[in-house]
């Protein structure tokens, strides 16, 4: 898409990561943030895993002791929210660790607000209501669909209305993202098609916004180039698709 003029645009992103095996260098992120009682948000169904078992150990190389919050649902609620908020300070922890897909890394967000902001984490729905930086936050994704873990937005289920609520603040934007393809590779095939779906959804709602630029475009294209030129269409398509969209 073309620009006529170079407008203004603002982006903020945590540092990235990305490779295989990137989750095992969560222990030298523990100690670069000299922390000693890091707070792992995670949904139970990943623990049996042997790559989260190691996510695990690599923390306490590092960390004295580990407190795993799991008591978050698919959606996270806004009590769920309080409850790790709640944990996390009586345990008087020090760092945030998200394992999981988009609801752990929300509720860990949620939790990383309440903790530095006081309140309920109802109170921050909205754009830049959140005025104190909350304790370090590091995220290792699961799927592949929400980009949580590079985003400003924490999504939270408000449990008495049954609405969810967006909280939008650079105040929640990772600090870390370490991005391994090896625990996605044990989503089963509904959810890798979900996620997917859920991944090429987002890189067409970037190149059609009209918030986009020349930066964001490079990266829709090449997400849709991937996900569905080359993975779903005869090689003869695929060259007509690329031509069209300039990415050959």
């Amino acid at each position: 898409m073309a620009h006529a003029t170079l407008e203004l645009r603002k982006y903020v992103i945590p540092e990235i990561i990305i490779g295989t095996d990137a989750r095992l260098l969560i222990g030298r992120y523990v100690a670069h943030f000299n922390a000693r009682k890091p707070m792992l948000v995670a949904d139970q169904n990943l623990q049996q895993f042997g790559w989260f078992k190691s996510i695990k150990s690599a923390i306490l190389s590092e960390a004295q002791e580990l407190i795993i919050f799991d008591g978050h649902s698919p959606n996270p609620k806004d009590f769920e929210v309080m409850m790790g908020a709640n944990l996390f300070i009586s345990e008087k922890c020090d760092l945030l660790i998200a394992v999981g897909g988009g609801s752990s890394i929300d509720c860990a967000k949620g939790i990383s607000i309440v903790a530095s902001n006081g309140g309920n984490i109802l109170d921050y729905e909205g754009v830049d209501r959140v005025k104190m930086p909350g304790p370090p936050l590091i995220c290792i994704p699961t799927t592949a669909g929400s980009s949580a873990d590079v985003s400003q937005f924490a999504i939270i289920a408000d449990y008495s209305s049954k609405s969810k609520k967006a909280i939008i603040s650079k105040k929640v934007v990772p600090d870390l993202a370490l991005i391994d393809p090896v625990p996605l590779m044990t989503m089963d095939p509904y959810l890798t098609a979900c996620t997917g779906m859920d991944a090429l959804t987002h890189a067409i709602e970037a190149y059609v916004s009209t918030a986009n630029s020349a930066l964001t475009d490079v990266h829709a294209l090449e997400a849709i180039f991937c996900l569905l030129i080359i993975s779903w269409l005869p090689s003869s398509r695929m060259l007509q698709l690329t031509s069209a969209f300039n990415l050959c």
